[in-house]
């Protein structure tokens, strides 16, 4: 680590500075080695409170040691807001954090977010993995949380298709948290991303997590809400991405699904609805929106024949009940049950419990 980026870490280090102490400094000095080395006339010169003065210099943190030594195991980065490698995104928001704990890859220049409920319905679960895998495979980075439920699904659904995943955590970047998630934590580490503001050792607490959900949206060219209760911390998330200038994206449910009141109440306010992938990229990539999507579609459905066409055109990314597809296709328990069963098989439709069924993107 050179002597910039560990003035900076043991100014971060010294309680009381903050992120707005932390940008004072570094403007009136330019330099976090200048800050730490000056006075503490200088530094409220620098606009800092005057008790916080007093604790200058910050080289005699008592944690300095142990975050160090946690940087050294770990192999952690510490990104500098003015380090090239600092996510250009996050850093034009109002509020961006001064350095960044990473480990794995830098953050990826493209990136979306999807985040939602930690108590996640099957489907839910389901429209997020495909969403999630759709985009990775047109090169766009998965931007999420790291906790159950629909952040998981994100970030498995990114993977499944060796695509880019970035989890943004409310703890130290060495804190497998929430501990069911430490068998993703350690995959995504392999190829992909991990950061936070937090330094290493730092325990997950309940105030951390709306900063932990600023900087998930503010990395982020979007922002999809899949699932979420009318007090879901996931609309923490969509607000940011409202104040950021972020497109705000939400998938409708049930009126009387707890789990959709917060989308629904989004797509009131003006989030804009999703029902496909396209819905996205269409609004943030059109470059990148496929027609080839449709195309391996359409060409799919050319080999079925009658009546498994017409079962197959009937599925979408909503879950249909067996009696219904049933209904509207014109057949019985028995048939539909044989035509499910080959599309299963060939990895074209999923079921879902309850006997609801869903097409799988091609």
């Amino acid at each position: 680590m050179d002597q910039h980026h560990l003035a900076l870490l043991k100014l971060h280090l010294t309680k009381g500075i903050g992120r707005i102490g932390l940008f004072k400094l570094h403007d009136y000095f330019g330099d976090f080695s200048a800050a730490l080395h000056a006075t503490p006339k200088q530094w409220r010169e620098a606009g800092l409170n005057p008790g916080l003065c007093e604790k200058v210099p910050a080289d005699s943190h008592a944690g300095l040691v142990r975050v160090l030594d946690k940087i050294q195991t770990f192999n952690i980065s510490v990104v500098a807001f003015s380090d090239h490698d600092y996510p250009a995104l996050l850093r034009n928001i109002y509020d961006p954090p001064a350095l960044l704990y990473q480990r794995g890859q830098p953050v990826p220049e493209e990136c979306f977010a999807i985040v939602g409920s930690r108590k996640a319905s099957a489907p839910g679960m389901v429209y997020t993995k495909e969403i999630a895998s759709d985009l990775a495979r047109h090169d766009i980075c998965i931007v999420s949380g790291l906790a159950r439920g629909i952040d998981s699904a994100a970030h498995h659904g990114a993977l499944a298709v060796k695509g880019r995943t970035v989890a943004v955590l409310g703890c130290g970047v060495d804190i497998p948290y929430p501990a069911e998630n430490r068998q993703l934590f350690s995959t995504i580490l392999r190829n992909n991303t991990i950061i936070s503001e937090y330094p290493p050792g730092t325990p997950p607490q309940p105030g951390y997590f709306p900063g932990r959900n600023r900087i998930i949206s503010g990395i982020s060219r979007g922002v999809l809400v899949v699932e979420a209760s009318e007090k879901s911390g996931s609309l923490i998330t969509g607000d940011f991405a409202i104040e950021q200038g972020k497109d705000l994206f939400a998938i409708p449910g049930a009126l009387n699904n707890p789990n959709s009141k917060g989308t629904n109440r989004l797509l009131k306010e003006g989030a804009q609805l999703v029902t496909e992938t396209t819905d996205i990229l269409q609004m943030l990539w059109p470059s990148r929106s496929s027609s080839e999507q449709r195309k391996i579609e359409e060409d799919f459905t050319m080999t079925l024949g009658e009546p498994a066409r017409s079962v197959f055109e009937t599925l979408g990314l909503n879950p249909l009940h067996s009696d219904e597809i049933a209904r509207k296709c014109g057949l019985t328990p028995m048939e539909l049950s044989v035509i499910l069963l080959d599309l299963e098989l060939q990895g074209r439709v999923q079921a879902l419990p309850g006997h609801h069924y869903i097409r799988n993107r091609l």
